[in-house]
């Protein structure tokens, strides 16, 4: 019976060897996981920081403040029904001052003053892309990339000032 008994510790000795060693290599491999972790996510904050000051001159150029404007929801009209930008709300002519070189998903929800890294975000500013397609003051050159339409010039839609673009000579 004793030998019996020592055979069985000594194969829990060994299983316990076994698993320790098992969890020293699981330990080893969570600190290079945790490593590869924290530089990609520098890697991603730098990258988010670098895209952030590259589109910096399209926000001031833009003339709408950055930041989200607070008040009621418009409907975006149609282009041929509006007498002109200013007749969409803050954040649309934010979003199609910079669409004159062309404009993506991301970096519109840069303009509009959101978190470029949140699929949400990007998604909805795609939303807010395409609705400006539909209504006929962005083209959709290729899928993802959107521009002015050829009738309307990038000089029309920021107006230095944020004073109206004419109205008031127009004949009633």
């Amino acid at each position: 019976m004793r030998a019996v008994l020592e055979t069985r510790r000594r194969a829990a000795a060994v299983r316990v060897e076994e698993l320790e060693a098992e969890l020293e290599r699981v330990r080893a491999d969570l600190v290079e996981a945790e490593e590869v972790l924290r530089l990609r996510a520098i890697g991603l904050e730098q990258y988010l920081e670098a895209l952030a000051e590259e589109e910096q001159p399209a926000e001031t150029v833009a003339g709408p403040s950055p930041r989200k404007p607070v008040g009621p929801r418009r409907a975006v009209p149609h282009r041929h029904n509006a007498a002109g930008v200013e007749d969409l709300s803050v954040d649309y002519q934010a979003v199609m001052a910079a669409g004159g070189d062309g404009l993506g998903a991301r970096r519109a929800a840069v303009v509009l003053g959101w978190d470029s890294a949140s699929a949400s975000r990007v998604e909805g500013a795609r939303a807010r892309l395409k609705r400006l397609v539909e209504r006929g003051w962005l083209v959709e050159t290729k899928p993802g990339r959107f521009t002015l339409p050829s009738g309307l010039q990038a000089d029309e839609v920021v107006r230095p000032g944020g004073g109206s673009s004419g109205r008031s000579s127009a004949s009633g």
